[in-house]
């Protein structure tokens, strides 16, 4: 891991930040990836240049800064706590983000989730209520949070809301104030201020100064905003596993674009849209257009689809686990999820001990049955996934005579109620051990579906089912101790390991 030198003595923009300066290999190491824009350290580090002021990805496509005026950094938040200001070609807002895992670390990386949840939502962030909700003092929270990413939780959670600002600012025409009520800022003038400190310009002169390379946009019916991943990416594997659990009224995938509708909550008030995003393979990164109505949420929505396409995963780290599986290795396997907690969860359920298929067909009679109709430029998107609320208070018989066996409608509509009155929280920040505890406890909800809404709703890359019928197949075996055993060379990505023994099952087409 990337070392910062916290107690600095140059001026702000010359700090040093990353590799310590003793370490000659290190730094050496750090500045051939910047030489060479190397795709795999992005988002994992990022360069302070001394003699402009301004931190870049490594892939940034800029003259090559010369090694005596560079600066490395682990993180953004650092770079701009050393005083440097993001670049406005390469925009480190748009770097891949890092995958959650389980180490020492857990606690601080499950605040910065949920930091970026709420960021995301345009949701005023308290930090005692961050640490209420992991279960610490807000003293012991700031502690390990400084411990673990470098800077403060204060201003961990000032960076992000820059950070998106910046995005919505560069990628769409919303209005200045829209913006800085979307990033989570109280008032405009707040908002202005924090810019020009961190940034050293107002917001609306960075629309003036766009990159030569992004010309500005025209204002459009969509909205539309640019995703990265890290490569390799494995694009095909993703769409077919969306292909092949589409859902007639709700989702379509069609060539490199998956569609879907979306119903979110603002102020209390639902909103509903579409959106398609499609796969820029030449670029490394998706391309998010989203209905207009959407626009408000667009932090929220960019952060559920970063989860629902695994865009935050690292080949680099999960592939070499993945070499000890007994099936070919395909580079770049992700683990799709989902863009709504309860959704993916409640389809969880309803594909419990069935196939892929009677799963699909049970969700669009729950689809078509309470889903609540909504207007889109797609034929085939006409219909929304019902919400908690709705299926918490259905009539059970009318549930059952969908298809549905009593079990799993009990255990659906214990879900539904759950999620509805907020005691189970499904994405990506929320507390895994307590939520997994919760769901564990609901009627009907066996481990193998925990584990796989844990993989999927809550982003847990080391969940695994050795009960699992696919998994069971692919190896051959249904020793579930033998398969437990085996999995531990895949840990902390056995939710990887799954995914790829799924793919394995495949018949080509």
């Amino acid at each position: 891991m990337l070392r910062t030198d916290r107690h600095p003595t140059k001026p702000r923009a010359a700090r040093r930040g990353g590799a310590a300066a003793d370490d000659e290999v290190t730094q050496e190491r750090l500045y051939r990836a910047v030489v060479s824009r190397d795709a795999r350290f992005d988002g994992r580090l990022f360069v302070g240049v001394t003699s402009t002021g301004i931190y870049c990805r490594p892939v940034c496509r800029v003259r090559t800064p010369l090694r005596r005026n560079c600066r490395f950094f682990a993180s953004a938040p650092l770079a701009e706590a050393a005083g440097f200001r993001p670049c406005l070609r390469c925009r480190p807002e748009l770097a891949p983000g890092l995958s959650l895992v389980d180490s020492p670390q857990a606690l601080a990386q499950h605040a910065a989730r949920l930091i970026d949840e709420a960021v995301g939502a345009g949701r005023i962030v308290l930090l005692p209520e961050v640490a209420a909700r992991l279960g610490v003092t807000d003293r012991h929270l700031r502690r390990v949070f400084q411990q673990a990413h470098g800077v403060s939780p204060h201003g961990y959670l000032t960076t992000r809301r820059l950070q998106l600002a910046k995005q919505l600012l560069s990628d769409t025409p919303l209005p200045v104030t829209q913006v800085a009520h979307a990033a989570g800022f109280a008032s405009l003038r707040r908002f202005n201020a924090a810019f020009a400190e961190r940034y050293r310009l107002s917001p609306s002169r960075l629309r003036a100064e766009r990159s030569p390379d992004e010309p500005p946009r025209e204002v459009q019916e969509a909205v539309v905003v640019r995703l990265p991943y890290r490569p390799p990416y494995d694009v095909q594997g993703v769409l077919r596993f969306l292909r092949d659990r589409q859902v007639q009224g709700i989702e379509s995938v069609h060539g490199v674009e998956l569609r879907r509708t979306l119903a979110c909550v603002l102020q209390g008030r639902p909103i509903a849209g579409w959106l398609a995003a499609r796969f820029v393979a030449d670029h490394n990164e998706v391309e998010v257009r989203i209905a207009p109505a959407l626009a408000p949420l667009l932090g929220s929505i960019v952060q559920r689809m970063r989860q629902a396409l695994d865009l935050d995963a690292d080949p680099a780290l999960i592939d070499p686990a993945l070499r000890a599986l007994p099936v070919p290795l395909r580079p770049g396997v992700r683990v799709p999820g989902g863009v709504d907690g309860f959704e993916t969860a409640a389809r969880v359920v309803l594909g419990q001990q069935a196939s892929v298929a009677a799963g699909r067909t049970l969700t669009r009679r729950l689809v078509d049955a309470f889903g609540e109709p909504v207007a889109t430029p797609y034929a085939e998107l006409r219909r929304l996934f019902p919400s908690a609320q709705a299926i918490a208070a259905a009539d059970p018989d009318r549930i059952g005579r969908l298809g549905i066996v009593r079990q799993r409608a009990r255990a659906l509509q214990a879900l539904a109620g759950a999620v509805a009155d907020g005691s189970i929280a499904l994405h990506r920040g929320a507390p895994l051990a307590p939520t997994m505890a919760a769901l564990r406890e609901l009627p009907g909800l066996d481990e193998g579906s925990v584990q796989l809404i844990a993989m999927r709703a809550l982003a847990w890359p080391d969940a695994f089912s050795a009960a699992d019928i696919g998994v069971q197949r692919a190896l051959g075996s249904r020793d579930l101790a033998a398969i437990e055993a085996l999995a531990e060379a895949w840990r902390p990505w056995r939710a990887y390991a799954m995914a790829r023994l799924w793919q394995s099952l495949e018949k080509p087409r």
